[in-house]
């Protein structure tokens, strides 16, 4: 059966898939036409593995060929036949377009040219390199909750805040790479300061780490996070909204610029505090409302596919790849 290796490398842990791709004439057959993909990716198999940052960078680039070849040899013993292409998506700076992870700070690694390494484990099998947010933007936008949108924007509130432009069934890198970066929208001019040189950056205020902070604060619990903030804003705790209210206004603000620039027809939350719900919800989208005057207000829903869309995104990578590598002509 013809599939693809799909990997998920994030801070502390694996996720990886071999992906189906749909049946059909044998890649290479005189006159062959171009195999066309399941919309939704059928995943054969799944697994997990630990990076072991805790033993260094390179550590961590030997675990993810290590596992990527544990499931090139899953697929020859269970499916018949080895992967086709694979895709990877990895956290930090990455350059896609000449296949090299650039830095990732919870991983300490600098300049790894992963797809050629990966090309190299797997006996020369096409590789796409992803990042891992713009990855997971283009498995929400394609079969998750912005299917059938043709511009969106997703946006996870985790320990950061990033994002990812969504244009017609693909993901906007930027000329750098560091298209969507909306963590680093100044929403709070010479407010907290940021890591990244600035001070008010949106992430300082909205990310689950800073509704976390701040709630630790207000409580006086230091083991307090953003979750059980969450809960005691449904409980009708005061301190607890007046906290939620302040991260949701700078989340709108921060996202009307967006909506200003980008005019997505969807926004798409995710991340650890679109799991409160309407709790999330329900400000939010009454916050933006407030805030749009000439704009077009789009539609703002949570994301659908909760922390697989970074595997099912890197399945997607790999069969667009092996796709064009299929329907490239040869000179």
């Amino acid at each position: 059966m013809r599939h693809v290796i799909a990997l998920d490398v994030g801070g502390t842990g694996m996720k990886a898939a071999l992906v189906g791709v749909d049946a059909g004439p044998a890649a290479g057959h005189p006159g062959a036409p171009p195999p066309q993909a399941p919309e939704h990716p059928v995943l054969l198999h799944q697994a997990r593995r630990a990076t072991g940052r805790e033993r260094g960078p390179e550590a961590v680039v030997d675990a993810i060929l290590d596992f990527a070849a544990e499931l090139r040899a899953h697929g020859e013993e269970h499916f018949g036949q080895s992967a086709l292409a694979a895709g990877v998506a990895v956290p930090g700076i990455v350059d896609a377009r000449n296949g090299v992870a650039v830095y990732a700070a919870n991983l300490g690694w600098r300049d790894v040219p992963l797809r050629r390494l990966l090309g190299e484990r797997l006996g020369g099998v096409p590789v796409a390199l992803g990042h891992d947010v713009r990855t997971g933007g283009l498995a929400e936008g394609r079969i998750g909750a912005g299917r059938g949108a043709d511009r969106f924007l997703f946006v996870p509130l985790g320990t950061g805040i990033a994002g990812a432009i969504g244009i017609d069934g693909g993901v906007e890198e930027g000329a750098h790479g560091f298209a969507g970066e909306i963590g680093h929208i100044v929403v709070r001019p010479g407010g907290i300061p940021c890591p990244c040189g600035q001070h008010g950056c949106l992430e300082r205020y909205a990310s689950a780490a800073a509704v976390s902070q701040a709630w630790a604060a207000a409580s006086g619990d230091p083991a307090a996070d953003a979750a059980d903030c969450a809960r005691a804003v449904a409980s009708g705790d005061p301190r607890a909204s007046a906290v939620w209210q302040d991260a949701v206004d700078a989340l709108a603000d921060g996202l009307v610029t967006a909506l200003t620039l980008l005019d997505p027809r969807t926004l798409i939350i995710g991340g650890g505090l679109a799991e409160a719900g309407e709790t999330l919800f329900t400000p939010l989208r009454a916050a933006v409302e407030r805030r749009v005057t000439f704009q077009k207000l789009p539609s703002v829903v949570p994301a659908a596919l909760g922390d697989t869309a970074g595997c099912l995104g890197a399945g997607l990578l790999a069969r667009d790849l092996l796709h064009a590598t299929l329907t490239t002509p040869r000179r």
